[in-house]
């Protein structure tokens, strides 16, 4: 079985669609036909179900896409073996983060990395808190940057960076002028959110749950500057870490402080227990813990 025929199965799974797994490829979609049917007749099992809308693994396909990416894991891990061997920091890692958190942070990140291992090349995974952890735990990335608490029986977890949250509003909002409010005063606000992929979303319904109201959600995105736009439009208000307020370059924004108690956004930097971490990893995980 050749192995670039399991990476296109890996790929048409991933996409849920061989028209994407193309589109998202140098390679055609007959390509990545061939290369499912290749592995078909070689196990000889269906792979998958072609008899619904959607494609869908079946029983066999389910098995044969779990090891396929625990082959390509064990594969990858040769050249990592070999760089420790001369104990040098070259290769690639993979960082899983949230879009909003590499927008504040991964530019600073990147820039320690190559001024400290100017040989290790970061490629940059963005997808919502909730999937990063996927992501680290089927090992597609070295590492995520997650929002805390998280699964501490599957992962590795350093403290990265706390900040606080703040109440985003238009500058003409009857709140833009308070020195502080409490989170029961936006009981009758409109909420714009991230989408319910993010921890975030669930975040901030449960505070306001907590205070006793549920949150009127008016809009959600997964782009928190879309988010800003919307506030700064008077589409609603929102609730989000005092940090993005230095990104901003919007003067019809203003933030107010929270009352006590405070509502910390708690970022952490998790790997997998147990998965083999390069001396590039090691290195890199050492300086962001500094």
């Amino acid at each position: 079985m050749e192995l670039r025929d399991l990476k296109s199965f890996i790929e048409v799974v991933k996409h849920q669609s061989f028209t994407k797994a193309a589109s998202h490829s140098y390679l055609s979609q007959p390509s990545f036909s061939k290369a499912v049917k290749k592995v078909e007749e070689e196990l000889k099992v269906e792979l998958f179900d072609r008899s619904t809308r959607h494609l869908r693994l079946t029983d066999a396909g389910q098995i044969v896409y779990e090891q396929a990416q625990k082959a390509l894991v064990s594969l990858s891990e040769i050249t990592f073996l070999l760089d420790d061997l001369r104990n040098v920091a070259v290769g690639e890692i993979k960082i899983g983060i949230p879009p909003l958190i590499g927008t504040l942070f991964f530019p600073n990140i990147a820039k320690r990395v190559q001024e400290s291992y100017p040989n290790v090349s970061l490629q940059l995974v963005e997808r919502g808190a909730k999937l990063i952890g996927q992501l680290v735990e089927n090992g597609e990335v070295d590492l995520g940057i997650v929002v805390l608490p998280t699964d501490t029986a599957k992962f590795n977890m350093l403290p990265f960076i706390s900040d606080e949250f703040v109440l985003y509003v238009h500058k003409k909002h009857p709140l833009a002028l308070r020195s502080a409010i409490d989170i029961r005063e936006l009981k009758e606000e409109k909420f714009i959110l991230f989408s319910e992929e993010f921890t975030l979303h669930d975040y901030i319904k449960r505070v306001c749950i907590n205070a006793g109201f549920v949150p009127d959600i008016s809009y959600q995105s997964s782009q928190w500057d879309l988010i800003i736009e919307l506030v700064s439009s008077e589409f609603g208000v929102t609730l989000l870490p005092k940090s993005i307020y230095h990104k901003l370059n919007n003067p019809n924004v203003q933030i107010v402080p929270i009352a006590e108690p405070t509502l910390y956004w708690r970022l952490g930097i998790i790997t997998k227990k147990e998965a083999y971490h390069s001396f590039a990893l090691r290195e890199v995980l050492k300086m962001l813990n500094e």
